[in-house]
């Protein structure tokens, strides 16, 4: 069982609708739209609950965006300074261009383990790239441990959230997904099972309990990398994370090249705003850091996969690089009015939400249909700027890419506007253009109004191409003397 299949970066999301579509379909759905508004009013409260604890957040948000800037301008030295930390202390790091070859390492390193299963952290990396089906292919079981992505899974469902993957099912949805499909693939579900949270967490726990016994090999993701001590750190809320780090004896991590971070010290700064942020608590139930591995403690064999799989394409982007401070935790798909109504399924990516509409066609490229109509799938309203614990400008992000795909879509030919407004520049840019225009719409504005439109003051249409303009406005009829010529003729007011 590996979940949806058509959800990543690798090209398998061809033929699905654009957000338009998608999200037309998801308004239609009350069930879904009551479960989405409940679970994103509930963590915008409790997150705005704890960021107003703090006086100096707006400096935390400066010094977090200031880190990843950082981090991201010498980005080459900082990774090879974690590859050499994290090689100094036991690991093995493996260098990924692209999705296959991640695949590919991966694939390998639990072929020469023996194992036919792996247990997973939660990991949006490890879902961008589809490692699951590439296991599966490899005839490898991946299982999800996280709770929220083991009920995805269960459910041959795909992510609709960062934080919470199942954040569009309720509780009797999640009740039917274990009772019928948990005794498939492994322990069953007990049969008087309830919707009471208390009882489906306990459910999952029994599930997953033989699988963490029984696992050779574990894989994760990590929130960030250390260049200065090789470490890799992942935070969570259920510790099922934490088991995956511990009991294997193979623990592989696939990580972005974005998420690394200068120095230890800098993971103070973090450490506050991402748990604010993304689960509206203090600071995280479970913080898993380790630097390699330990003898009599651990993993024996610790590999690092640092992917790029276009990061450094979005990197080279001045108006788009922002986009990799991003630390997932998933603040503006909760403030976002498109996100609630629309669902996360709508976007075609594991990167739903106003994150997913800038990261999402960076990644890919804005070669389908699906990815070009993501920059389009926000009100611009600037409420995920205003809850980005690294300060991501996602707005302007947003008119950035609308630039790019408008432009890629005329094949380089300038539009209308454009050679409208390249005219209006020719014009402004010297006074003896300008004034003789102005002549111009005198004597233009003296015809009209003496020949055909009297005394009215707009004109309600214009011949092509102006028509396309007019059809949703009023254009004024032009004025049959100019500022400059009343000036001119009055001596500044002074004759009048």
């Amino acid at each position: 069982m590996t979940g949806h299949p058509h959800v990543g970066v690798t090209g398998a999301f061809l033929g699905l609708p654009t957000f338009q579509t998608a999200a037309k379909a998801a308004l239609r759905d009350s069930v879904l739209r009551r479960n989405l508004a409940h679970a994103t009013g509930t963590i915008r409260a409790k997150r705005a609950a704890v960021v107003a604890e703090l006086h100096n957040w707006e400096e935390l948000r400066l010094a977090a965006a200031a880190i990843k800037d950082a981090a991201l301008h010498r980005l080459d030295e900082h990774l090879e300074a974690f590859e050499a930390n994290a090689t100094a202390a036991g690991a093995t790091v493996h260098w990924a261009r692209d999705a296959e070859e991640a695949n590919r390492i991966v694939v390998e390193l639990v072929q020469a383990e023996a194992a036919s299963e792996v247990v997973k952290v939660k990991s949006m990396v490890t879902q961008e790239i589809e490692l699951n089906e590439a296991l599966a292919a490899a005839g490898i079981d991946a299982w999800e441990t996280d709770l929220a992505e083991l009920i995805v899974q269960l459910g041959d469902d795909w992510p609709s959230h960062i934080l919470v993957p199942a954040i569009h099912r309720n509780r009797a949805e999640v009740r039917e997904i274990f009772l019928r499909e948990m005794a498939k693939v492994g322990r069953p579900a007990p049969g008087d099972l309830t919707d009471d949270p208390r009882r489906l967490a306990e459910a999952a726990r029994l599930h997953l309990r033989e699988k963490f016994l029984r696992a050779k090999v574990a894989v994760s993701g990590a929130n960030f990398a250390i260049a200065d001590t090789g470490s890799l750190v992942v935070v969570e809320s259920e510790g099922n994370g934490r088991m995956c780090l511990t009991l294997p004896e193979t623990l592989i991590s696939v990580v972005g090249i974005e998420k690394v971070l200068p120095s230890f010290r800098d993971l103070e700064v973090f450490l506050q705003v991402l748990p604010r942020s993304s689960t509206g608590e203090r600071e995280n139930p479970y913080t898993s850091i380790w630097t390699g591995p330990a003898a009599g403690d651990g993993p024996r064999n610790v590999h690092i996969v640092l992917l790029d799989n276009g990061r450094t394409r979005v990197l080279a982007d001045p108006g788009g690089r922002d986009a990799l401070r991003c630390i997932r935790c998933s603040a503006c798909l909760n403030v976002c009015p498109v996100y609630e109504r629309a669902g996360g399924h709508s976007y075609g990516s594991v990167y739903p939400g106003p994150i997913g509409a800038v990261l999402t066609p960076q990644l890919r490229g804005t070669g389908s249909d699906v990815d070009r109509s993501l920059p389009f799938a926000s009100s611009l309203c600037g409420a995920c700027f205003d809850v980005c614990p690294v300060r991501i400008d996602i707005p302007s992000m947003l008119v950035h890419l609308r630039t790019r795909v408008v432009d890629e879509s005329r094949g380089g030919l300038s539009s209308g506007e454009q050679v409208a407004m390249k005219g209006a520049g020719w014009v402004f840019a010297d006074h003896r253009r300008m004034e003789a225009v102005e002549k111009a719409a005198g004597i233009a504005g003296k015809v009209l109004r003496s020949k055909l439109f009297g005394a009215k003051q707009t004109l309600r249409s214009l011949p092509w191409p102006a028509s396309a303009w007019s059809t949703a406005r009023d254009a004024p009829v032009p004025p049959t003397e100019s500022f400059r010529a009343w000036w001119d003729r009055t001596d500044g007011g002074t004759r009048e």
